[in-house]
């Protein structure tokens, strides 16, 4: 899949302000979402697929286990909730996170990994609903939606089972969905969440398949620097992100971290001004 080069914060800034490529009928808002990785090499792919072999019928055991033994901290009544609890704690699922907001997807990003080229996605997630089973499109136009509540989906596909068969003998599509507000982590992030009807296809074959519905940024290291002195400044950054001592750990770990220290020296990026002494 190919990434267009960015080689400047201003560049950067420009081509995602630039929306003229989406669908923006019957929308006020941006249709976009966005997913940042810290390494370009990295893949699209689901928690579930990286456990390699049958994983697809694994999926509905661990599911089915996760429910039982996190009960007392029960989401919501639907799958759809506690899918979203199960990702949110790192259970491998048919899920990604993508997020509204550009700066929270380049955070991540621009976290680590700063002697490697990111990248940045987008997808707009309109284009991509206008390919849902009829079912679907209708819930989402009676609602005016933009995407879906987890409510939503459970009252048309109660069941991933219910999903799938929703695409049986036609091309998979996917569903992006808003989880359920667990913690601030969640509200923090403006946390979107992806889901495609088929366990065995992901999200990057997918977007393969439909290459006018997404686009995406390769950072290079020096950039990487630079965009994330911008978002150092603008705010963005663990303790924020990842509320808690959590995230602060994070926050103070990074600004310490002799990665970061090297980086400055050698002229990479400059210091942040609002951090710690």
């Amino acid at each position: 899949m190919s990434a267009h080069t960015i080689s400047s914060w201003r560049e950067l800034d420009e081509a995602i302000s630039d929306t003229n490529w989406c669908c923006h009928e019957n929308h006020v808002h941006s249709t976009l979402v966005f997913r940042g990785l810290a390494r370009a090499t990295y893949r699209n792919i689901t928690s579930l697929a990286r456990l390699t072999g049958d994983y697809p019928t694994l999926e509905r055991h661990l599911i089915r286990n996760f429910r039982k033994y996190a009960h007392r901290h029960s989401p919501g009544p639907s799958t759809w909730d506690w899918l979203a609890l199960a990702q949110h704690h790192g259970l491998p699922t048919r899920l990604l996170d993508w997020t509204f907001s550009p700066f929270v997807a380049l955070h991540f990003a621009t976290a680590s990994a700063l002697d490697e080229p990111a990248v940045l996605w987008a997808v707009d997630c309109a284009a991509a609903h206008s390919r849902l089973p009829a079912p679907l499109q209708d819930a989402l136009d009676r609602e005016g939606a933009l995407v879906f509540t987890t409510e939503m989906l459970a009252r048309h596909t109660p069941q991933l089972t219910d999903l799938d068969a929703l695409s049986q003998d036609e091309d998979p599509f996917v569903v992006f969905f808003e989880p359920p507000s667990l913690d601030d982590r969640i509200i923090n992030q403006s946390a979107i969440l992806s889901a495609i009807s088929d366990p065995t296809c992901q999200m990057e074959d997918w977007l393969d398949e439909h290459p006018g519905y997404w686009r995406a940024w390769e950072i290079p290291p020096d950039v990487k620097a630079e965009v994330r002195e911008r978002l150092d400044q603008a705010n963005i950054t663990e303790r924020v992100l990842l509320p808690g001592l959590d995230g602060l750990a994070a926050w103070l770990r990074r600004y310490y971290s002799p990665e970061r220290a090297a980086q400055d020296t050698l002229g990479g990026g400059a210091s942040m001004t609002h951090g710690p002494a």
